[in-house]
């Protein structure tokens, strides 16, 4: 399994729709893998094919204590959200060290393929069902900074991209 780079935001690549995957195969199969290798790696719950440059509706997560409750979303569709939100603060591997407030549906329900090509209904609330959408937005090009007012999410761009420099130079 190789641990694949993670793209940072403001990369212009994170805002890519991802296009659906036609067939679940050994390819997207080695996906999976190398995306769950590089989330663990980078002690994340979530992680969508966008953030690692590949623009298809793949999704890793993994939100349990004991990291040993891995699921796969391959072309997930929303198919209800609760009407009910709740405000929690969210992080992204894209964006790192950043956590800010972003109101979410407390529960889900989708449909999507699994890593053997299944088609799965899930039902979700509480963090996982956050964990979902935010990889879902992925899917769609939306980094969760996005939520967050213009200002804020400018003092985010120039600290990470300052950042980003400081790192291309060391």
């Amino acid at each position: 399994m190789a641990i694949l780079p993670i793209l940072c935001y403001p990369d212009p690549r994170l805002h890519t729709v991802a296009k659906p995957v036609a067939q679940v195969d050994e390819r997207i199969r080695t996906l999976v893998q190398n995306m769950f290798a590089t989330m663990y790696d980078a002690n994340g719950v979530g992680l969508a094919a966008t953030q690692v440059d590949v623009h298809e509706r793949v999704v890793v997560a993994d939100v349990s204590e004991e990291r040993n409750q891995p699921f796969v979303l391959i072309n997930p569709e929303l198919l209800w959200a609760s009407e009910e939100k709740q405000l929690g603060e969210e992080g992204c591997l894209s964006v790192p060290g950043i956590y800010d407030g972003v109101e979410r549906s407390v529960a889900v329900k989708i449909k999507a393929l699994d890593e053997n090509g299944q088609e799965r209904i899930i039902e979700a609330e509480g963090f996982k069902a956050i964990c979902i959408q935010h990889e879902m937005d992925h899917l769609l090009g939306k980094v969760f900074v996005e939520y967050l007012s213009p200002l804020k999410r400018n003092r985010i761009k120039t600290k990470l991209v300052k950042q980003q420099k400081q790192v291309a130079k060391a």
